[in-house]
């Protein structure tokens, strides 16, 4: 008797165990379900947060890159101001030397008078000619500058700023070109993308028929000899003389305004003992000025 009480008491303690336990293993896999779950929801809101950070990267970049579009800008009419305000400071202090000397003469006879009546006169025309000098310079410096910054505008697309350099400097705008990207190594004949580059310069050259082209060839200071060239020099007016054919025969440049100059390996803008600075050094130079005559033209006084 006592034993069958005692099996009994096992049995039921196993049996509610059992049942402790199963319900305890649910209780876990609904809640395994519920992490999984959530697990799922973070993993989308993270992939929300990953294409929403991608986008604003993208605007960012699109932002920076018109910041320095118009920094670019912005500098190169600071330096036109700039050279304003000198100009302007000089001829104030001509002016008030011209005051003083006249202020300091108290004692004036009539010979005296007529003498520095004639001097005004004669400071008046200067002053004229000044006036005409500074009018003639800005608006060549305006020209210069618009031209320049659509030469930008158009040489810079699908190319790289090392391929390609515009700047304004005083009166004549240049056009800075890669060897790598006009020609073969060692070689003065240009490439059809080349072709393609100079066909835009050709077309702003056409729509200021005022103006006079003059092709620079430059090359690093490694010597080179072969068949068909023989020195640095040799090679930098070769490669300016196929430039203005290009211009000439292909896209019917008037070959009156346009000039060709091998400079060699003088003038270079890097050092030479880098590779980096022989590249930037090996160029090609379009250097745009006004006629002599058309500068004349703009010293004419305006009626």
């Amino acid at each position: 008797m006592n034993k069958s009480i005692s099996l009994g008491c096992v049995m039921l303690c196993l049996l509610l165990t059992s049942c402790v336990s199963k319900k305890k293993f649910v209780e876990q896999t609904n809640e395994l379900s519920n992490v999984r779950l959530e697990l799922d929801n973070k993993r989308k809101e993270l992939a929300d947060c990953n294409k929403l950070v991608k986008s604003k990267d993208a605007t960012i970049d699109a932002v920076n890159e018109e910041y320095t579009k118009y920094k670019t800008e912005s500098k190169l009419r600071e330096e036109q101001i700039e050279e304003y305000k000198l100009q302007i400071a000089d001829l104030k202090k001509q002016r008030d030397q011209q005051m003083t000397q006249v202020g300091d003469l108290t004692i004036l006879t009539k010979s005296a008078n007529d003498n520095i009546g004639k001097t005004i006169d004669q400071m008046k025309e200067k002053d004229q000619y000044i006036n005409l000098l500074q009018a003639a310079k800005s608006k060549a410096d305006s020209l210069n500058l618009a031209l320049a910054i659509n030469l930008k505008g158009v040489l810079t697309q699908g190319l790289s700023d090392a391929d390609v350099n515009v700047k304004v400097d005083k009166t004549v705008v240049y056009v800075d070109l890669s060897d790598k990207m006009l020609f073969r190594s060692g070689s003065s004949t240009i490439t059809t993308n080349a072709k393609i580059v100079l066909g835009k310069i050709a077309k702003i050259i056409e729509a200021n028929p005022n103006l006079e082209i003059m092709v620079e060839g430059y090359t690093d200071s490694r010597s080179i000899k072969t068949d068909c060239i023989e020195d640095n020099w040799d090679l930098s007016v070769k490669r300016a003389t196929s430039v203005v054919r290009v211009l000439e025969q292909d896209y019917k440049v008037d070959p009156n305004r346009l000039i060709a100059a091998g400079r060699g390996e003088t003038n270079p803008v890097a050092s030479n003992e880098t590779n980096e600075g022989r590249s930037q050094n090996r160029r090609t130079r379009i250097v745009i000025l006004p006629k002599i005559n058309q500068f004349y033209d703009l010293l004419k006084p305006m009626n």
